[in-house]
């Protein structure tokens, strides 16, 4: 047989694979590959070494002891900053629409600067302004200092994100309400704001994982053993028992936040597209 028979034989071959059988050999070489590394790394692995260093059970006990002050501390960091951040960043969505110059300006530079400039930064910067301004103390410090600090630079994503749902509600609907006398103030916040609102509770809980997640920068602040969060309490922990467990611990406690939050916005997510 020719080579040109023969390769018209193969073309004819792979024209009759149909797309379906194709990928689904594709996802069986991708399994394939997967539980091939798996078992490498599980031969190349010192199972005793991993647990005698990540996870020593007398170390686990200990740290779960104290595991729940810091979660307790980590969700009033996390919500005092999300609300600080939530209604400032709803002002500055209001403003970055504004039809005065000055105020979308103003919002602009704001959300352009804490957007680049790092929170770890803005934390050091906010825990030392009593050097700054002597006498200056926030309420309820640290819980203050942190609220500020996070709250700040959370308001600039979430202004944007507020805006864009402000921008989704319907224009028809203002006009409607503009039409029947009802003042632009009251039409925003009766009608715009409410379905804004709807629309971007998703991204807004995505927020606040982040939040979550960034309030473990809190560690660079000098804290009493009573104000720690998470990272900072198993950072302390594994300092004094030199051993990585407790922060392996305090790592994984995030997920007890987290993971409820994750799937919320997937149901959240799931309900907006049978809406539609």
């Amino acid at each position: 047989m020719s080579s040109t028979t023969t390769g018209a034989a193969s073309r004819v071959r792979r024209a009759r694979t149909s797309p379906r059988k194709r990928a689904q050999r594709v996802r069986l070489l991708q399994y394939a590959l997967l539980v091939a590394l798996v078992v490498l790394v599980m031969a190349t692995v010192d199972g005793r070494q991993v647990q005698s260093v990540f996870f020593r059970w007398d170390l686990v006990q200990l740290t779960l002891r104290g595991i729940p002050q810091a979660l307790l501390n980590t969700v009033i960091y996390t919500l005092g900053a999300f609300l600080l951040g939530l209604l400032l960043g709803t002002v500055l969505a209001l403003m970055r629409l504004s039809q005065v110059a000055p105020y979308r300006w103003l919002a602009g530079i704001y959300i352009e600067f804490f957007r680049g400039v790092p929170a770890i930064i803005v934390l050091l910067a906010f825990s030392l302004m009593s050097v700054a301004f002597p006498g200056l103390r926030f309420p309820f410090d640290p819980y203050g200092t942190v609220w500020t600090a996070l709250g700040m630079v959370s308001a600039a994503y979430m202004a944007e994100t507020i805006r864009a749902g402000i921008q989704a509600v319907p224009k028809g609907q203002v006009e409607a309400a503009r039409s029947l006398g009802m003042p632009a103030s009251m039409a925003t916040r009766k009608i715009v704001l409410p379905q804004a609102f709807r629309i971007i509770t998703p991204p807004l809980t995505n927020e606040l994982i982040l939040l979550t997640k960034d309030s473990s920068l809190v560690y660079v602040l000098g804290l009493t053993p009573a104000a720690f969060e998470l990272t900072k309490f198993g950072r302390e922990l594994s300092n004094t028992n030199v051993n990585l467990t407790p922060l392996v611990v305090a790592g994984l406690s995030y997920l007890i936040i987290t993971l409820p939050l994750t799937f919320l916005v997937r149901h959240m997510e799931a309900r907006q597209r049978k809406a539609r």
